[in-house]
């Protein structure tokens, strides 16, 4: 009952308030656009009057498109304060980002294209090395030191060592 009385009193406000503003448009409409009394006016005169109102309209039109630039410009104002405002707070959550296993098969062919079809060895390229080779430098004459010691004594065993460093004397 309560709710049903209510809703009448609210649909007699709307219908009052309509009322109110129809009044308000007539009496505005009333004052600043009187009735044209165009009977027995000569061609001149409607000439004129019509002047006056074109006149009028384009007043109002360049009224309206400042009004108008006005509005554009407060909204994009706000839109923009809007903005500075989100990244002044930070709520923007970056993804979390996940790892991706690529083989190197899918990376060429992405960059070079499905035609792409040879597979990738890396150890292809790879220069071989020989263990034999390495192990046979590596040897090198092992004499006994106590038969040269007397001999590389003193400064001639000195240049001696040092000419076997630098290879064959020719």
């Amino acid at each position: 009952m309560l709710k049903s009385l209510m809703v009448a009193k609210a649909k007699e406000m709307l219908e009052q308030e309509a009322l109110d503003k129809e009044e308000e448009k007539q009496q505005y409409l009333a004052e600043n656009a009187p009735v044209l009394q165009t009977s027995g006016m000569s061609f001149a005169e409607l000439q004129e009057l019509c002047r006056e109102l074109h006149a009028k309209i384009d007043e109002v039109d360049e009224e309206r498109y400042d009004i108008e630039a006005k509005v554009l410009h407060n909204t994009r104002e706000i839109k923009d304060l809007n903005i500075k405002v989100l990244d002044l707070r930070g709520k923007f959550k970056r993804p979390n980002l996940r790892r991706v296993r690529v083989s190197a098969d899918a990376i060429l062919r992405s960059l070079l294209g499905s035609k792409h079809k040879v597979s990738l060895d890396l150890r292809a390229n790879l220069k071989s090395v020989k263990k034999e080779d390495t192990e046979k430098e590596k040897t090198v004459e092992v004499s006994d030191w106590r038969k040269n010691v007397e001999a590389m004594s003193g400064m001639e065993g000195r240049k001696k060592m040092f000419d076997a460093a630098k290879g064959p004397v020719q």
